[in-house]
């Protein structure tokens, strides 16, 4: 794999965690103390504490064991009575950057949208549920196969913890905390 594919690859793992980031806020945090969480209401809004700049840092992990690190920023916009979400994100490693558009619907406890990215000229599909935690989902490149992933989130309050597993030969895993600014 020449130097531009692997830069390509890094850059749509970047994007998956932009959209890891597009849901990771979409629902209201846990129960605090030690409280077991309610189970999401199907009705509610999960993107109803999500407005506003979200920050953070992660690390990739690719199939020859090497790693990077990743930081990301996310401008949050919630819209249609709190059941629409659009997004601007960014993110940088070492290696490149993305910068990453989504919009992001929620009906009855599931969550779908699509998500475009500008400096790749990359975009593509997103669905999947809302959890008693946080979310899980699943990310797919439109051209079916350049991009697949599966993402756990975790929300706690003001914190976030993403977890994504990608279906790929060059890359492995990506975890990424954000925190609300």
């Amino acid at each position: 794999m020449n130097r531009l594919q692997k830069l390509v690859a890094q850059s749509w793992s970047c994007a998956a965690v932009v959209l890891a980031m597009a849901l990771l806020g979409a629902t209201a945090a846990p129960a605090v103390d030690g409280a077991a969480p309610s189970p999401p209401d199907a009705t509610a809004s999960p993107f109803a504490n999500l407005a506003g700049w979200w920050g953070g840092r992660g690390r990739i992990r690719f199939t020859d064991g090497k790693t990077e690190d990743v930081r990301c920023r996310a401008t949050y916009f919630v819209e249609g009575e709190g059941n629409a979400l659009r997004q601007n994100i960014r993110c940088a490693s070492q290696s490149g950057k993305i910068e990453l558009k989504s919009a992001v619907r929620h009906t009855e406890g599931a969550i779908s949208g699509e998500w475009s990215e500008d400096v790749y000229n990359v975009r593509g599909s997103l669905d999947g549920s809302v959890t008693p935690h946080g979310f899980r989902v699943g990310v797919q490149s439109a051209d079916g196969g350049t991009l697949s992933a599966n993402m756990d989130i975790i929300v706690k309050d003001t914190r976030q913890m993403v977890e994504i597993q990608f279906f790929s030969e060059t890359l492995v895993g990506l975890t990424l905390l954000l925190e609300k600014g």
